[in-house]
């Protein structure tokens, strides 16, 4: 079994997808989906054609908001995530609050970080050359605009409630295919 499974990152989103009979709601769901595939992917430009003309990202993290502003910001943040190579994860879902206007997901995210990027950003690990697999609890509010389009995301999270090191043979495929 995978230590990361990027599919259980949407599945809980897809069977309530599938039980959801507003139209409204099924528009959010789906904008949240296609999201999540696209950054799983990773495929920059399929994820920001689900983002609106002017996202709004919110991290907040100790009181403090770090999250990219604008389709440039944003667009910064993803192609800095995605060459940090900690793009790997699993967003283990177990509450889901949806209306018309908003998701709201709550899970614990399961992430692996090359340990020298851990390190760059405040995560304690032993050995920067090692992998870790670090999760934390994460909720997030997805706010979707009347035409369909993710306005951001409002994100908070616990910090680290585990970091492991990792073995060359618990590495996923994926990760192991960018480090070479």
């Amino acid at each position: 079994m995978p230590i990361i499974d990027p599919t259980k990152t949407w599945e809980p989103l897809q069977r309530r997808l599938e039980t959801t009979s507003s139209e409204r709601q099924r528009v959010v769901l789906s904008a949240v989906i296609e999201h999540m595939k696209a950054e799983a992917e990773p495929n920059l430009d399929r994820l920001m054609d689900t983002l609106n003309d002017a996202p709004d990202y919110h991290f907040w993290h100790a009181g403090h908001d770090r999250g990219p502003k604008g389709t440039d910001g944003v667009r910064t943040y993803y192609a800095d995530f995605v060459a940090s190579r900690s793009n790997v994860l699993e967003y283990a879902i177990d509450r889901l609050v949806l209306d018309d206007d908003c998701l709201v997901t709550e899970g614990f995210l399961k992430q692996i970080y090359p340990g020298s990027y851990a390190a760059q950003i405040g995560i304690p690990v032993d050995d920067e050359s090692a992998y870790y697999l670090v999760v934390s609890r994460q909720l997030i509010l997805w706010p979707v605009d009347a035409d369909g389009k993710i306005q951001g995301e409002d994100s908070y999270h616990s910090g680290p409630a585990s970091v492991t090191v990792l073995t060359e043979d618990q590495l996923p495929e994926q990760v192991l295919a960018d480090a070479s």
